[in-house]
């Protein structure tokens, strides 16, 4: 089987492994793939019966990167990610070409100050977006809040954050307007807690120098965790009186529920 036979092959690039539950990969992007910023795709492996697993993964990189990244964790028992795990350069990918999503631009009301919320490997459609011109172009400030249980699992998005204002195409839409709030909630870390208390709480706005809370005036939302996750913060944005959006009907916030849980 190959790409000229299969359409749907693509070729692993490049794979990093963060920690030993956490990796990124890098594969060729199909010539007539279009997607937005925030969009998820279906990946899997070639089997060598059957019908292969595929599970939803968001794009990584931006709309306009040649190639596609995805984000992933580890599951040693996993359908998926225990074999997905050990893939190396150069070995195919499955992956269906037909992008779709709720975290994207269009989804959501103009407004002044965007939020993206995100837990483990949440982070891969911002991952996405915060290297997305668009971002920058619409919104005053962005506020990036990742939260995970130890600092290291903050690593793949610590080193893109950090690589922004760098970055020699949205570097200087960047300056001045993100505010990064990593968080731990089992070790000890500059920044603790869990985004639904430390936005309830107010201690994100105090950390930052933001001014708080929430309004639907000025705030708008992006969330991308667990389904339990995904549940609790909405509570929250609700509470603060932000209305949940969708493509055809844009509002103030917006939840990705297709994520893949722990279970891949």
């Amino acid at each position: 089987m190959n790409q000229q036979i299969n359409p749907d092959l693509q070729t692993v690039t490049a794979v990093t492994h963060w920690t030993d539950r956490l990796f990124s990969f890098r594969v060729t992007r199909p010539q007539s793939l279009r997607f937005r910023s925030g969009e998820f795709v279906m990946i899997g492996l070639p089997g060598d019966s059957g019908k292969p697993i595929l599970r939803a993964y968001s794009i990584a990189s931006p709309a306009w990167d040649d190639e596609l990244e995805f984000y992933s964790i580890k599951v040693p028992d996993g359908p998926l990610t225990s074999k997905l795990q050990h893939i190396q350069v150069g070995e195919p990918i499955i992956l269906r070409p037909k992008p779709v999503g709720t975290l994207v631009h269009d989804a959501l009301k103009p407004g002044k100050r965007l939020w993206f919320l995100a837990t483990g490997t949440g982070f891969a459609p911002f991952a996405s977006l915060l290297r997305e011109p668009e971002t920058w172009e619409t919104y005053d400030s962005v506020v990036m809040m990742h939260t995970c249980r130890e600092a290291d699992e903050l690593e793949y998005g610590r080193a893109l954050v950090e690589a922004l204002e760098a970055d020699p195409l949205i570097g200087e839409l960047v300056a001045g307007k993100l505010h990064y709030y990593p968080t731990t909630t089992r070790e000890e870390s500059r920044y603790r807690g869990r985004i639904t208390d430390n936005l309830v709480n107010g201690q994100v706005f105090a950390d930052l120098g933001l001014d708080g809370p929430l309004t639907a005036h000025c705030d708008r939302a992006m969330v991308c965790g667990s389904l339990a996750f995904n549940k609790d913060v909405a509570a929250v944005l609700e509470g603060f009186g932000l209305e949940e959006g969708s493509n055809s009907a844009p509002a103030d916030y917006v939840i990705e529920k297709a994520f893949v849980g722990d279970g891949i």
